[in-house]
C-alpha cells in the first residue's frame, strides 16, 4: 500500500509519519510531501520516500498522485488561498485514481461562523462531491496554541483572550496526528466524517490548570475582539492573521470549537491528551 502525507515538513503532517512508522508502517510504502524538500531529510534517512510538492501546481499534483492508495490532505495554513489549494489536491486525486483521501477539517465545520470554518466547509463540499473515497477529520483547537505561549504567560501571569465563557476541546497535535495514522491504515472508515477533541475547558479553567502546573499565579483576561486582535499585531503576528485569531476566539466563546464526541478517544484506543498533561510535557516534564 502507498501511502502520501502532503505538508509532511509541518508539524502536524510530520507527527503523522512519525505515527505511521510507530504503528509499523514500512518507510518504503510512505511519501512524504512538502514544498521544501530540504526538511524531509531526516525522513528521508529513515527509509520515507520524500517529494516537493506545490498545492498550487495541478498538473503536478496528478503526476505525484498516480499509483497513490491513500492520500492524507493536511489543510494548508494561508487563510484565503486554502480553498484553492484543496480543490486542486481533490481533482487531482480524482483524476489519479486514489484509492481514498482523509482530509483535515475542523470541528463543526458545517455550522461555525468562524472565517476558519469557512474554507474547511467549502472544502467538505468539493470533496463530496468528487466522488473520490474520503474520510474527514474534523480537528479541535490545538493544546500547542496555548503551551507555546507559556513563557510568555509565566512572564505575564495572564492567559489573554476573547472567548468569554466559551468551552473548547482542544487536543494534542500528536493526538490527532495518530487519529490520522489510523484512518490511513485502518478500513471501515469511507464517507465517515469524525468530530475530534480532546478534554473541554473555558479560558478560565485553562489559566487556573496552568497555575497548578507553573506554581505561580496565572489569571485569564478577556478582551473584546477588536482589543484581542490589536493586542496580538502588537505582539508581532500579521495584521491578517492577527484578527482570524480573535475571531476564532469570538467563534470560541459562540460553543464552536466545543464538541461531545468521543471520536477521539474511540480512534486512538485512549483517553486524549489532557491539559495538564500538555502543559508538563511543554515544560520537560514529562
Amino acid at each position: 500500500m502507498s501511502i502520501m502525507i502532503t505538508g509532511a515538513s509541518g508539524q502536524l503532517g510530520s507527527l503523522v509519519v512519525e505515527s505511521l512508522l510507530s504503528a509499523g508502517v514500512p518507510a518504503g510504502g510512505l511519501v512524504a510531501t512538502g514544498r521544501d524538500v530540504s526538511r524531509l531529510e531526516p525522513l528521508a534517512a529513515r527509509g520515507v520516500r520524500t517529494m516537493s510538492l506545490d498545492l498550487a501546481d495541478e498538473e503536478l499534483l496528478r503526476t505525484a498522485f498516480l499509483g497513490v492508495d491513500r492520500l492524507l490532505l493536511v489543510s494548508t495554513t494561508t487563510v484565503g488561498e486554502r480553498f484553492d489549494h484543496h480543490r486542486r489536491a481533490i481533482d487531482a486525486a480524482r483524476a489519479s485514481g486514489v484509492g481514498r483521501l482523509v482530509y483535515t477539517s475542523t470541528v463543526n465545520a458545517e455550522t461555525a461562523r468562524m472565517r476558519l470554518a469557512d474554507e474547511h466547509r467549502r472544502t467538505e463540499e468539493h470533496i463530496r462531491a468528487s466522488g473520490v473515497p474520503f474520510t474527514i477529520l474534523r480537528n479541535g483547537w490545538y493544546l500547542e496554541n496555548y503551551t507555546s505561549q507559556l513563557p510568555a504567560i509565566r512572564e505575564q501571569g495572564t492567559l489573554w483572550g476573547a472567548a468569554a465563557d466559551g468551552r473548547v476541546s482542544a487536543a494534542a497535535r500528536s493526538d490527532l496526528a495518530e487519529a490520522a495514522a489510523a484512518m490511513l491504515t485502518g478500513d471501515g472508515h469511507e464517507g465517515r466524517t469524525y468530530e475530534l477533541g480532546g478534554e473541554a475547558f473555558t479560558l478560565t479553567q485553562l489559566a487556573a490548570t496552568m497555575s497548578e502546573q507553573l506554581g505561580t499565579p496565572v489569571t485569564y483576561r478577556d478582551l473584546p475582539v477588536d482589543e484581542y486582535a490589536a493586542a496580538l499585531a502588537h505582539a508581532g503576528l500579521p495584521a491578517e492573521l492577527a484578527e482570524v485569531l480573535a475571531d476564532a476566539d469570538a467563534g470560541l466563546a459562540r460553543g464552536e470549537l466545543h464538541t461531545a464526541s468521543d471520536d477521539l478517544a474511540r480512534l486512538i484506543g485512549r483517553a486524549p491528551t489532557t491539559p495538564a498533561q500538555a502543559i508538563r510535557a511543554a515544560l520537560g516534564q514529562g
